[in-house]
């Protein structure tokens, strides 16, 4: 069982964005409506009240989702550059029968399939969408739980990991284990092509990265930015652009009193199904929802 539930993404185009992911993706609608006023305020987001949102669902049925919400761009924002949840990983079956299909969608493909540096058990491929949403593909090569990946059940699947960009690592990590209770491994440095690309480093230059696991599977990376990273640009009270909202399940909730952005209220919904749902704040300043229920 993975605790993740959710990646929240804002877009400009919404039905462009659902077409994009239904066709390309697999993903099928499940809901859709306006963001309703207190759910915007305990995104720290009132101003993103009353904008339209997608929610999506893989072909698998796996009940993880793709979040989509509409947002005005905002000037001066690249992907890849800031801190905050930084892109989307999807788990797929087959990673080269995805990049075929890749290059006939919309979708650009900016880092082909690829062995990945320190990490046998997956061969990833990236591409970004319109709405400059940066998407990990990722084939599992080794999945179960001694490596704590799951086995895709459709060629696109769930997202399987969430990427966090931390301008100091340790102390993310740190937050990681007190607050949320999750275990995280040592940092480990690695060739990471994607940052490479974006902050124009050396073809050798390496990242540090920790992952975390809970209920035997990984599902949250943080990586540490380099000099040149800043804050994510954003419209005042909107929701940042890119990749806005992670949510994900914990199955004790008064663990986590004393650090709510947001206090949990009972919310429905595919989503929430009737369960109570709060909001935190990471050191970044990345918003973390957080549903009742799971086991660590």
């Amino acid at each position: 069982m993975t605790l993740l539930k959710c990646a929240t993404h804002v877009v400009a185009d919404l039905p462009a964005a659902v077409d994009r992911y239904r066709d390309w993706m697999g993903y099928r609608l499940v809901e859709q409506g306006a963001v309703p006023p207190d759910l915007a305020a305990a995104w720290q987001a009132p101003a993103s009240a009353g904008r339209g949102y997608a929610l999506m669902q893989p072909a698998s049925g796996e009940a993880v989702f793709l979040r989509f919400v509409e947002g005005d761009p905002v000037p001066g924002y690249a992907p890849i550059r800031s801190y905050g949840w930084a892109a989307i990983e999807l788990c797929v079956s087959d990673v080269e029968a995805v990049n075929l299909r890749m290059l006939e969608s919309p979708f650009e493909v900016i880092g082909p399939p690829r062995e990945l540096d320190g990490f046998a058990t997956v061969k990833p491929m990236q591409v970004r969408g319109a709405d400059q949403e940066t998407v990990y593909l990722t084939e599992i090569l080794a999945p179960g739980p001694e490596t704590g990946l799951p086995q895709p059940r459709s060629l696109v699947d769930r997202p399987f990991i969430m990427v966090l960009a931390c301008p100091d690592l340790r102390k993310s990590a740190q937050w990681v284990k007190d607050v949320l209770g999750l275990p995280v491994i040592d940092p480990v440095a690695i060739r990471y092509s994607m940052i490479t690309l974006s902050f124009g480093l050396e073809e050798d230059a390496k990242t540090e990265l920790v992952t975390a696991k809970g209920a035997g599977q990984v599902f949250l990376e943080l990586d540490q930015y380099p000099e040149g990273a800043t804050e994510r640009p954003r419209h005042p009270g909107a929701l940042p652009p890119g990749v806005a909202i992670t949510t994900m399940l914990h199955p004790d909730l008064a663990r986590l009193e004393g650090h709510w952005a947001a206090m949990p209220v009972v919310r429905e919904g595919p989503l929430y199904d009737g369960r109570r749902s709060g909001v935190l704040v990471t050191p970044e300043g990345a918003l973390l929802e957080v549903i009742e229920g799971g086991e660590l």
